[in-house]
């Protein structure tokens, strides 16, 4: 997707006000719900907009289209579920190094799982409304989270490089896209958890005699 196409899906304009936020935050609970409900054929800005309880009128002050919607409520997901992953990230600095891959893995599942309905909903759509770009971003914070913290790992003379890292946000991510497709039980989430837990710490210490 290039640069201009990116550019037409950002939102006309960004709330500032509470009252304002409010309102966004209510078209995009709306959208979500669009999407479960009705699919992504059927889903429309008036639906939306209707389910939101606001006029169409109000969503376009905000989004031009569905794509534009779209886009910004993949973006508010990832962003919510990255920063939870950059918060985990620094608390874990200068812990074990089990102990800080336990807590990446715990942040990045508990925040796609706290909403599955979003997450599973989102995958229908994500390659038609600049999902590639808005992930790329996403993983790149939360690369750079991951080696700061890695950095500061006690015992390791040299840390782990980028490409390990990367390995293990593809297995992280691409495990838990499955199972939210799929739509797994709450007890298969966690047990789902627990197994990441133990593959990314077997892999990172692994990977560091590698290194």
């Amino acid at each position: 997707m290039t640069a201009s196409t990116l550019n037409a899906l950002e939102p006309r304009k960004t709330p500032v006000q509470a009252r304002a936020a409010a309102t966004v935050e209510a078209i995009f609970e709306a959208a979500i719900q669009v999407l479960l409900t009705q699919g992504a054929d059927r889903l429309t800005t008036t639906r939306v907009a209707d389910r939101a309880g606001v006029s169409v009128g109000t969503l376009y002050q905000y989004f031009p289209n569905k794509q534009s919607l779209m886009y910004a409520v993949f973006e508010d997901h990832l962003g919510k579920v990255t920063t939870a992953v950059e918060r985990a990230c620094a608390d874990a600095c200068h812990k074990p190094l089990a102990e800080m891959i336990h807590q990446v893995v715990d942040a990045f599942v508990d925040a796609k799982i706290s909403r599955a309905d979003v997450s599973s909903a989102l995958y229908q759509v994500a390659a038609d409304v600049g999902g590639a770009a808005v992930l790329k971003r996403s993983i790149q914070r939360t690369r750079r989270a991951m080696e700061s913290m890695l950095d500061t790992a006690p015992g390791i003379v040299s840390p782990p490089d980028r490409f390990a890292i990367e390995i293990m946000q593809s297995a992280i991510g691409g495990v838990m896209r499955s199972a939210l497709e799929q739509r797994s039980s709450p007890a298969a989430l966690r047990k789902i958890k627990q197994h990441l837990v133990i593959l990314c710490q077997s892999y990172m210490q692994t990977a560091l005699t590698q290194n």
